[in-house]
């Protein structure tokens, strides 16, 4: 009998007895079932890999023996109808997280994700949109290796050509024609070996099914935006049977427009590819400044309520973080994750800094209950060498850029790794926003001061984000606990001060510098 590890893809290969001229649209079905030692049955959509080859790959979850069997729509092809087998599910020897905790999920009542074992889950994503399409074998573990080390778990990526990256980095689509799209296996084959090392690495890839800006330069390429809405459902399918037995989050429309005169169809495409519940969490990257939370509230495909504030540290840009829809609606709607997968790009524009990364971190982060933020680079998204340029992005596509090399050591990607060390501190997932206790909100006055505050239900531990720490603040101490505070210093991840302070009604706290702080707050002796 042959053998899998817990928690990693097992592949079945079949030979195909026909050969079709375009297996997309020939084969409308093909999956096995599996049935797990307990019983449990995981149905599991397979895929055409090229000439006469197909394959399923599943994740099991189970230790002990599984059988599968399989069925295809063309019940004359014995290579994929009907076929059988069995295979002994063993422990993962890995000592990564998504081995030896889990795959992620979500929850019914959660705000946050958290391996199948229970283990919480903290979303630090690193944007690599074009990574899969262009980096090569050396520098895509250069970039993994660096991102793993400093306390990222999830890389976003793009699965197909699209307005940033026409093709692969072997002068490769992956599919061709629009109202009967074909398929190009060798391009999906070399995304695996890419998909394999992300998770090897111990990260966790959020892929874009489909580019969807309903906008702006090579829109055409995007498959999103330009394919028929059944063209776009089979390529989204196609792709979830291909990585669906990878730790996985789906991105279905990136940058789409899920709203509007597209909201029709984005549900149609979403509940035709996620309502059988396959493999992997689903994750909504709207267009920047467009808020789905409510209008995807019933849509029970919906795993991650993602948004993206734009790419400036201007008032609006700010403000629909600190006082956007995400922390006005969270406790309204289901519980789901909300998370800004798209904050300002470090050096985008050429004008946002790493000050500019650091806050709209720390501001996404605390401004829903904690569940992830995500990090971007100017450099990093298109995977920019020497001498290269963006693609078909306007004024981008005009400007100098770092390499993605000097990128991924920029001030404000360091600055996300300790932010994401710093959380990981605390029970970061019992912890809400609680603007209302401190009684002089800075934010106020100048949008770039806001003070970002959340809690713990019993008060035990209490958070402030500062950027500018210019005056004194004052907080509301509703249990009139004596606090030890300490101050944490987000430019270079270390404490700086502590001090004990009175069991008084409203606590007067004096930052020690001007530099931006987080503030600790835990009852004396706690720590």
């Amino acid at each position: 009998m042959t053998q899998a590890s817990q928690w990693a893809p097992y592949e079945v290969a079949f030979t195909s007895q026909i050969i079709y001229q375009n297996p997309l649209h020939e084969v409308e079905i093909f999956f096995a079932e599996f049935i797990s030692p307990t019983g449990q049955r995981k149905k599991v959509c397979g895929f055409w890999d090229g000439d006469v080859n197909w394959c399923i790959r599943f994740m099991p979850d189970e230790l002990g023996s599984w059988c599968y069997q399989t069925s295809c729509s063309d019940s004359t092809n014995a290579g994929l109808h009907q076929q059988t087998g069995t295979f002994l599910c063993v422990p993962n020897t890995s000592s990564l997280p998504i081995y030896r905790n889990g795959a992620i999920t979500h929850q019914p009542g959660d705000y946050h994700l958290k391996h199948t074992d229970g283990l919480p889950f903290l979303w630090v994503g690193c944007t690599a949109w074009n990574g899969l399409l262009k980096s090569t074998d050396q520098e895509w573990d250069t970039y993994l290796m660096h991102r793993a080390n400093h306390h990222y778990t999830v890389i976003q990526c793009v699965a197909t050509q699209w307005r940033g990256g026409d093709m692969n980095n072997h002068l490769q689509v992956a599919f061709t024609g629009q109202k009967s799209i074909q398929i190009n296996p060798v391009f999906f084959q070399h995304l695996d070996r890419k998909i394999n090392k992300i998770n090897e690495y111990g990260l966790v890839v959020a892929l874009v099914l489909l580019w969807a800006l309903p906008y702006g330069e090579g829109r055409e390429l995007s498959p999103g935006f330009q394919l028929p809405q059944a063209e776009a459902i089979l390529l989204a399918k196609y792709l979830v049977a291909r990585y669906g037995a990878h730790h996985v989050v789906w991105l279905p429309g990136g940058d789409g427009l899920y709203t509007s005169i597209y909201e029709k169809r984005w549900k149609n495409i979403g509940r035709a590819v996620f309502s059988e519940k396959p493999p992997g969490l689903v994750a909504l990257h709207p267009m920047g400044r467009s808020w789905v939370g409510d209008t995807y509230a019933e849509e029970d495909w919906v795993d991650i309520i993602g948004y993206q504030s734009g790419h400036s540290s201007s008032q609006p840009s700010v403000e629909y973080i600190t006082k956007g829809p995400a922390t006005r609606q969270w406790s309204q709607l289901p519980p789901r994750p909300i998370i800004n997968m798209e904050p300002c790009y470090e050096e985008i524009f050429q004008r946002v800094t790493a000050d500019d990364v650091r806050d709209a971190a720390y501001w996404s982060l605390l401004g829903t209950p904690i569940a992830g933020v995500t990090y971007g680079a100017n450099g990093i998204w298109p995977w920019i060498r020497k001498g290269e340029t963006i693609l078909n992005h306007g004024e981008l596509s005009r400007q100098s850029v770092s390499t993605w090399e000097e990128s991924i050591n920029l001030p404000g990607s360091q600055q996300i790794s300790h932010l994401a060390e710093f959380i990981q501190q605390f029970e970061w997932w019992k912890l809400r926003p609680s603007t209302s206790l401190l009684l002089n909100q800075p934010g106020d006055q100048n949008h770039a001061h806001f003070v970002s505050v959340v809690c713990s239900e019993d008060y035990c531990t209490i958070l402030l984000y500062v950027p500018h720490p210019d005056i004194p603040l004052k907080v509301h101490n509703p249990h009139q606990l004596a606090y030890e505070a300490r101050w944490y210093d987000p430019l270079r991840g270390k404490y700086l001060d502590k001090t004990t302070l009175s069991p008084t009604d409203i606590i007067h706290i004096a930052p020690p510098t001007t530099e931006a702080l987080a503030l600790v707050l835990q009852p004396f002796g706690q720590n």
